[in-house]
């Protein structure tokens, strides 16, 4: 997760003041200007709906939960939403069987992050572990409602970050798909280490690396990169290969001295990078490959070996082409918004 708490914290602080001064969430100037994908609806398109944050919300989470008529199963990184917290048991007290998995990887059990929401959910009738200790992080953000549909999601049910993240998430009613992550949710669970079911779209840390980097390396026009951190060699070997080979590279990115080395090979292998500052309203926390404007991965995967190879993730492969084309005009209004990387 590198240093996203404290680089979080602040773009917060800062939320705040803008909104008591009463400025526009979203300014003129290029680092504040209104994303393109204001005007946007959630896509529904065969067995997949893509919903596009901030200004889809958590409308298709509470549609979902409420529809529940006999299981709600969810895995979450970070859970400080009360309001869901409390539609969660009103569904537990009306005999829908409710089990949430919150991380205590990063945060450790009595963390202020995820402590409050665990306490509440024991005290009121919802089921409720701490994250397995097999996995360094459980990342993952997902929810699977009465094992029919489910969905994957690159945000945390956090409200504070509700306003400012660029985030996605997938409904997903391929039964494949669902059958896998109630087997893997059972098993998480449980405690025990299964490999991961695949289905037929879904892409699981630990061991999301090769999935990825095929990707990458089999893209032949075009790349366009969302990430919130750019870390892990073997991806941005892969980045710069696809780079050389001539395919145009875009990564648009939250800006951090962190990945300062990497976004300097990345430009001089010719691929492209623009950030956002920390301190500007939209945060791109969204984790997106979309490939040759055809096919795309959406996920919780960051581009760090811990990501990829310890953590409990989990994220989708997507091929339908209205919701890759919608990935991509989202992409191409924050990309417009970005400043260029300058080495």
């Amino acid at each position: 997760m590198g240093s996203r708490a404290k680089r979080r914290f602040f773009v917060y602080a800062v939320l705040v003041l803008l909104s008591i001064a009463g400025s526009a969430f979203y300014g003129s100037a290029a680092q504040t200007a209104t994303p393109q994908s204001e005007r946007f609806t959630p896509s529904v398109s065969g067995t997949q709906t893509l919903v596009i944050e901030p200004q889809d919300g958590t409308q298709s989470i509470v549609r979902m939960v409420q529809s529940a008529s006999s299981s709600v199963d969810i895995v979450m990184y970070e859970f400080e939403d009360i309001q869901l917290e409390q539609l969660l048991a009103q569904r537990a007290k009306a005999g829908i069987a409710v089990r949430v998995i919150l991380d205590n990887g990063y945060f450790g059990a009595g963390s202020s992050a995820n402590q409050s929401a665990f306490d509440y959910f024991q005290t009121n009738g919802v089921q409720v572990h701490w994250s397995s200790a097999s996995f360094a992080l459980t990342h993952e953000k997902s929810l699977v409602i009465d094992g029919t549909q489910a969905f994957v999601m690159t945000f945390n049910l956090t409200p504070k970050y509700y306003k400012g993240d660029r985030d996605f998430g997938v409904i997903d009613t391929d039964q494949n798909d669902v059958t896998a992550m109630e087997q893997t949710f059972n098993a998480d669970w449980s405690g025990q280490r299964i490999p991961s079911q695949n289905g037929d779209h879904l892409v699981w840390s630990p061991n999301s690396r090769d999935q990825l980097l095929s990707l990458i390396q089999n893209a032949t026009s075009s790349l366009e990169v969302y990430n919130e951190e750019m870390q892990d060699p073997q991806i941005i070997t892969a980045l710069e290969g696809a780079a050389k080979r001539g395919v145009n590279v875009e990564i648009d990115m939250t800006y951090s001295k962190q990945w300062r080395q990497a976004f300097d090979d990345l430009s001089q292998s010719g691929a492209h990078i623009r950030t956002y500052k920390a301190s500007a309203p939209l945060y791109i926390h969204a984790k997106v490959i979309i490939a040759d404007a055809a096919e795309a991965f959406v996920g919780s995967e960051n581009f760090s070996s811990s990501s990829l190879d310890q953590n409990r993730e989990l994220g989708l492969m997507i091929a339908d082409p209205e919701i890759v084309s919608r990935l991509t005009e989202v992409f191409q209004g924050d990309w417009q918004g970005a400043t260029p990387f300058a080495l």
